[in-house]
């Protein structure tokens, strides 16, 4: 990675969302993506065109599941948190990232 902030990996922002619902409990998109540049060492950068179109889709799957309540700065806002199939999705996650690392790993060992 560059010094500069990057875009997170293609096929990477699921498995960081989910994660982070996990580790942090229920959190709205803002804080949501905040938290995962802050993790990263604010190597990573998201902007609403990413962190929200995930949200969505990850909803749609069951994996997420949404409730309006009221920010930090009063606003109302909508707080994401991990079902028992987003747990379960996961897990999965973990694994083919894993997987992954382990194939990329082999090539670059060589």
């Amino acid at each position: 990675m560059s010094r500069s902030k990057s875009e997170v990996p293609h096929g990477t922002l699921d498995l960081l969302i989910l994660k982070t619902l996990k580790s942090m409990g229920s959190l709205h998109g803002y804080r949501l993506a905040r938290r995962i540049e802050q993790v990263s060492g604010d190597a990573l950068r998201l902007n609403q065109g990413s962190i929200y179109p995930a949200l969505i889709r990850l909803e749609q799957q069951g994996w997420i599941g949404t409730e309006w309540g009221v920010s930090e700065t009063g606003r109302k806002v909508k707080f994401y948190s991990l079902t028992p199939a987003g747990r379960k999705q996961l897990r999965i996650e973990i694994a083919n990232w894993e997987s992954t690392s382990a194939l990329v790993a082999r090539f670059l060992e060589g």
